[in-house]
């Protein structure tokens, strides 16, 4: 994983900020994100979006440090790739119509065309499950893609991170 490139969804931004790493008990995880940001860690335009519309802490903190770490998901080989994942996921009869339209509409599937025109690995806290039905989960997408996913953790240990 030396060099991996990550791209992160907006659960890693959301659950740092809510649960585990909030601002005001631990600004070193979000110092080790923008110390990274633009060369190792980043994300895309459409996650920024989502975590913007939050309007709280977060959304500033991104808006502020991290948007310019969001890279454009407007390219044709991203859209390609994008297109070509959506092609897949319409013809997956184990997702039900509603996970096929919400996934559609949601960042995580641009997150993973990203990942794969760029060669970058996803980071999300999202897990790989076979039988899911009402939701169309970024790391089953990854895995038919043969792109890489992991967690945060192992982003941060790869990266080198340690909290003192």
């Amino acid at each position: 994983m030396e060099d991996s490139t990550y791209v992160l969804d907006a659960n890693v931004f959301v659950e740092a900020a809510r649960r585990y790493y909030p601002f005001d008990l631990a600004p070193p995880f979000w110092q080790s994100l923008l110390l990274h940001a633009n060369t190792r860690v980043r994300s895309i335009d459409r996650v920024r979006h989502e975590v913007e519309s939050g309007n709280d802490e977060l959304a500033s903190w991104m808006e502020t440090h991290f948007s310019h770490a969001c890279a454009s998901t407007d390219e044709p080989a991203v859209t390609q790739s994008f297109a070509e994942i959506m092609t897949w996921v319409r013809s997956q009869r184990q997702f039900s119509e509603a996970a096929k339209a919400a996934f559609a509409d949601d960042p995580d599937g641009w997150l993973v065309a990203y990942a794969r025109a760029k060669g970058c690995v996803v980071v999300t806290h999202e897990v790989y499950n076979p039988e899911a039905r009402k939701v169309v989960p970024i790391p089953n997408v990854c895995k038919q893609f043969n792109v890489r996913y992991v967690d945060t953790f192992a982003m941060l240990r790869d990266l080198g991170v340690r909290f003192s």
